[in-house]
């Protein structure tokens, strides 16, 4: 049976029952029992009860929350075919590169444009930035995932072959902020990994980085998009984005990637310009970088079997934060500057 949990104003717990029961094979019915998330019966989610009813969290609510929350392979298989980790660069350009994204996310920066200004001004992040982020995540709100969180965050934390701990803490989390801004955590959408929103924070970011940034007394990144700037912009800033520098500069290097370097790792500028230059990666276009500069060397493969060269600079690094690909940062930074481009034809 389906059920629908909500606070009452008193904070009770009403449980709403429709549907019918179905009659299906003893085997599926076994499967289905076994894969149960019910604390009375499990005692992983038990013991995740316990210690979230020590924090103050009510255990009926909690009981009732996770005895709904249902079992779902498929997150588990679509964990395995992230596209960060199959297309070359020019495929996963093509998905999000595209004129309509461009034009709608200069009409979103345009349609939000104070929350947008105050953003930069708070924490240093231009406008089209946080646009690129949020229409790379869910074009500008538009898909903000179909999988019920609960059920998503409950299937990894518990069933993950190797992440299980992440996405306990992240299961945690979400009861928490659901509970505390008294939101039925069973109606909630969003991605297969769990994240939400706008922004697509996943729990934990959301309760570290989320800003109520119109004021109204909520940190709602479900539906509320300035409040998305901004928490976008606060994200931005407490991983260090430096306002005004660059992300990443062109280069020009051998036809073959040359031995010796590595490309594309998203941890923190690690080669010095001086040593890619003797292995035949240099800025282009004349752009002048010191010598001694750590930058992130990038090879981006095409399907005609060429490499285009890039150094990502410290920004870049931070938009890997956000999502730890050298694919995902080139795609923001790409949408970014056409953004940017487009309101400056526009103005």
């Amino acid at each position: 049976m389906k059920g629908i949990l909500h606070h009452t104003k008193r904070g009770a717990i009403a449980l709403l029952v429709t549907g019918l029961v179905a009659i299906v094979p003893l085997s599926q019915a076994a499967d289905q029992a076994a894969e149960t998330f019910d604390p009375a019966s499990n005692a992983k989610t038990r013991t995740l009860v316990d210690e979230l009813a020590a924090r103050g969290l009510d255990r009926d609510w909690l009981d009732l929350a996770m005895r709904q929350a249902e079992f779902r392979p498929g997150v588990l298989e679509a964990m395995t075919g992230a596209a960060e980790r199959r297309l070359r660069w020019d495929e996963y350009r093509n998905i999000f590169i595209k004129p309509e994204r461009i034009r709608e996310g200069a009409a979103f920066i345009e349609a939000h444009r104070e929350a947008f200004d105050r953003a930069q001004a708070e924490y240093g992040v231009a406008p089209e930035i946080i646009a690129a982020i949020i229409g790379v995540e869910t074009f500008y709100g538009r898909y903000t995932g179909k999988h019920r969180v609960i059920d998503s965050l409950a299937t990894l934390a518990f069933h993950h072959p190797s992440r299980g701990d992440f996405f306990r803490g992240e299961l945690a989390a979400f009861l928490e902020i659901t509970s505390q801004q008294n939101v039925d955590p069973l109606t909630l959408e969003g991605s297969y990994a769990g994240a939400m929103g706008f922004p697509q924070f996943i729990p934990t970011s959301y309760q570290a980085y989320a800003v109520d940034f119109d004021g109204d007394g909520k940190r709602d990144l479900w539906h509320n998009p300035v409040d998305a700037i901004g928490s976008v912009g606060n994200y931005f800033a407490r991983h260090g984005w430096r306002a005004g520098a660059a992300i990443v500069s062109e280069a020009q290097g051998p036809a073959a990637r040359p031995d010796g370097v590595e490309f594309n790792r998203t941890r923190k500028p690690y080669a010095s310009v001086a040593a890619l230059a003797d292995k035949g990666i240099q800025p282009a276009g004349g752009e002048a970088l010191d010598g001694q500069a750590q930058v992130i060397p990038l090879a981006l493969d095409f399907g005609d079997g060429s490499t285009r060269y890039a150094l990502g600079h410290d920004n870049f690094y931070v938009i890997t934060r956000y999502n730890h690909s050298h694919l995902y940062a080139m795609a923001v930074t790409t949408l970014a500057e056409r953004i940017h481009d487009t309101l400056e034809a526009e103005a």
